[in-house]
C-alpha cells in the first residue's frame, strides 16, 4: 500500500487534531495522598475544587450525633476498627454538614484522613474504588449523600454487598457514610406486604440494609430554643446582630426548623446587612 499523498497526509492529520479536541483524553487522576477531599468521577478520583466545611463548633443540637461520629472517624484515621456510618432522618438537620466538619476537623488535627463524595448512582463502580484507595497509607470517608432506591431495583442488594459479605467489600482504611431521609433507606411497601406469602421476610428484607451499618445515627425536627441557639452561632460567627422574634418568623414562612434554615436565615440577615459570607 503507498504512502498517502503529502495533501492527503496534512487533511487526516487535521481531522485527527480536531477529533481530539472535541473529545480530549480524559485527565489525570487525583494523587490519593495530595487533597482534602475528591470527588470519585467517571471511574477516577478528581480532587474536588473547594474542600471548606463549616466548624464543628457551628453545628448546635446535634451534640450526640456529633460525638460518636467523629469518635468512629478517629478511629478510621488511626487505623484502627471503625463502623460504616448511616446518617438518617429530617430533612436540613445537619447529616451531610456533619460528615463534612467531622473529615475537616480532623485534618486540622493533622490526622490522615480525605473525604470522597460519591453518587448514589453509582454505586455499581464502587469496586473499582476501592481497588485505588485500598493500598493508599490513609484514610478515608468515601460519602453517599441522600440515598434513595426506588422499589425493585438491584441497588439495595449492591450495597449491603459492599458494606458486609460481599468479594468486593470496602478495604479497610475506607468507611462508607450514607445519608438518606428513611431510617431503613428502602421504602417499604404495604401492598408488597399483604401480597407477599410470608409478610415478615419482605420486612426483613428491607430492614436488611440498614442493618448493615455498625453506626446509625438519627436526626430529628429541632425545637425551637435549639432553632434559635443555630442561628446564635451562626450569627456570631460572622459578627451579626439579630432578633430572635425575626428569626423565629422566618422559619415560620418555611414551614419547619433545622440546622438549614437557620443558616438561611442567617444568609439573609447578611445580605439584608450588605455583608458577604466570605
Amino acid at each position: 500500500m503507498s504512502a498517502p499523498e503529502p495533501d492527503t497526509a496534512a487533511s487526516l492529520a487535521r481531522i485527527a487534531a480536531a477529533l481530539d479536541r472535541l473529545s480530549p483524553p480524559p485527565p489525570a487522576p487525583a494523587d490519593p495522598l495530595a487533597h482534602p477531599a475528591y470527588v470519585w468521577r467517571g471511574g477516577a478520583l478528581a480532587a474536588a475544587r473547594v474542600f471548606a466545611p463549616l466548624s464543628l463548633g457551628l453545628l448546635s443540637g446535634i451534640d450526640a450525633q456529633k460525638a460518636a461520629l467523629l469518635e468512629n472517624a478517629r478511629r478510621l484515621a488511626a487505623g484502627h476498627a471503625a463502623h460504616d456510618v448511616l446518617l438518617w432522618g429530617s430533612r436540613g438537620a445537619g447529616k451531610s454538614a456533619l460528615v463534612k466538619a467531622v473529615v475537616g476537623a480532623l485534618q486540622a488535627e493533622g490526622a490522615g484522613i480525605a473525604l470522597i463524595e460519591v453518587a448514589g448512582d453509582r454505586l455499581e463502580s464502587l469496586p473499582a474504588l476501592f481497588a485505588t484507595i485500598a493500598d493508599a497509607p490513609r484514610a478515608f470517608v468515601l460519602f453517599v449523600d441522600d440515598l434513595g432506591f426506588e422499589d425493585g431495583g438491584a441497588g439495595p442488594r449492591l450495597l449491603r454487598s459492599l458494606l458486609e459479605g460481599g468479594a468486593e467489600a470496602r478495604p479497610a482504611n475506607a468507611r462508607l457514610h450514607v445519608t438518606a431521609n428513611r431510617r431503613h433507606i428502602v421504602p417499604r411497601d404495604l401492598a408488597e406486604q399483604d401480597s407477599a406469602i410470608n409478610p415478615r421476610d419482605v420486612i426483613d428484607d428491607k430492614l436488611a440494609l440498614a442493618d448493615r451499618f455498625g453506626l446509625s445515627l438519627g436526626f430529628h425536627v429541632c425545637d425551637q430554643p435549639t432553632y434559635v441557639a443555630m442561628v446564635a452561632g451562626y450569627a456570631a460567627t460572622l459578627g451579626l446582630e439579630f432578633d430572635p422574634q425575626d428569626a423565629i418568623a422566618w422559619a415560620t414562612q418555611r414551614g419547619s426548623r433545622s440546622g438549614r434554615v437557620a443558616w438561611q436565615y442567617v444568609v439573609e440577615l447578611a445580605g439584608r446587612h450588605g455583608r458577604s459570607l466570605v
